[in-house]
């Protein structure tokens, strides 16, 4: 089980409280602190004597923290969770019934609820075509929630639970990406070498989410974005998707000024350019260890931008008729690539 923390004393006390009760012999409790300045280390030592504490040297971000974390641990799953949860009753029995019943999933994770448990923080994660992902079924009532186990797009993060075989065959998540998409990434990456993910909705966790925090969060979300589909998307997709990916980055720039992160895109941007010698070898290696078909990838993606995030263009009946027709069209084109 691994936490990645910086300057998060309060939150990591309450989610350990919470946790360290559930624990059973031959549970591991990793925390990878991320140089902070407010004791938060020293609150982990204090409340879970058995937990290691990795010291990194400064705040590199999550990725490599967490990486650092997972070349520690020894089990057969690698158990990531925010500081900023909390564990419900019975999570962790719940979690580690995917190991124990052969379901031969590669990943999978908890539900996750917010607003002290009432609300959804993500039933699994949604992904467009165009590479925008959100948090499934975000801010509706918990009775919405499916309790059956099932496939999803993407997991989160914030309760990312890894066989040890899927983490061999992919390991680590992007160092370079800092915040946000590693799970997107890792998920796509794992799809592609042939591995399922999915949910199991009675283990939860209750989050403590804030969407909107600082807009440097934007530069992180686009770039990342870009670099995930850049590496994953098979040729065949990535082709057939390249106008609407064009159209989106006309379109963006607009939105991003009427709501004041131009910068941060422009920025994400330079960044991608940047970046774009390594991404493409990075991406040759990922489309290397490709076992199943570009229709098969996308599957898992939709044409609908279901999140209220998006506020008016999602909700515009005009663009979702016109991208339904649009991925009508690239699946159709797709079929023959399917596998029989």
């Amino acid at each position: 089980m691994i936490i990645v923390t910086f300057n998060e004393r309060a939150l990591i006390e309450r989610c350990l409280r919470a946790l360290t009760e559930q624990l059973t012999d031959g549970d591991e409790l990793i925390v990878a602190d991320n140089d902070s300045a407010d004791g938060t280390a020293e609150a982990v030592e204090r409340l879970a004597a058995d937990a290691t504490v990795l010291r990194m040297q400064s705040n590199d971000g999550y990725m490599p923290a967490c990486n650092a974390a997972a070349q520690r641990a020894t089990g057969d799953v690698i158990l990531t969770l925010d500081a900023d949860v909390i564990p419900s009753p019975g999570f962790c029995d719940a979690i580690r019934r995917p190991a124990a019943n052969g379901s031969r999933w590669a990943g999978w994770m908890g539900l996750v609820t917010m607003g002290d448990g009432h609300l959804i923080n993500t039933s699994g994660g949604v992904s467009h075509f165009t590479g925008l992902s959100w948090a499934g079924q975000v801010g509706e009532p918990l009775e919405a929630a499916s309790p059956e186990p099932r496939e999803v797009s993407f997991l989160t993060g914030a309760c990312l639970a890894i066989s040890r075989e899927a983490w061999e065959r992919e390991p680590g998540f992007a160092d370079d990406y800092f915040l946000y998409f590693d799970d997107v990434d890792w998920c796509f990456r794992t799809r592609l070498a042939g591995g399922r993910i999915g949910i199991i909705p009675d283990a939860r966790v209750d989050h403590l989410y804030d969407f909107t925090k600082r807009r440097v969060k934007w530069r992180l979300l686009e770039r990342n974005r870009w670099a995930t589909v850049i590496r994953t998307y098979p040729t065949e997709l990535l082709v057939l998707v390249s106008p609407a990916l064009l159209l989106t980055e006309l379109a963006l720039p607009l939105i991003a000024l009427r709501w004041g992160w131009l910068r941060e895109k422009l920025e994400a941007d330079l960044d991608v350019i940047r970046w774009l010698p390594r991404l493409l070898r990075e991406r040759r290696e990922i489309q290397a260890r490709r076992t199943i078909s570009a229709a098969e990838f996308a599957d898992h993606l939709t044409a609908e931008l279901s999140s209220p995030y998006f506020g008016g263009v999602g909700r515009s009946r005009v663009l979702r008729a016109g991208m339904r027709m649009y991925w009508a069209v690239v699946t159709r084109l797709l079929e023959p690539t399917r596998r029989p």
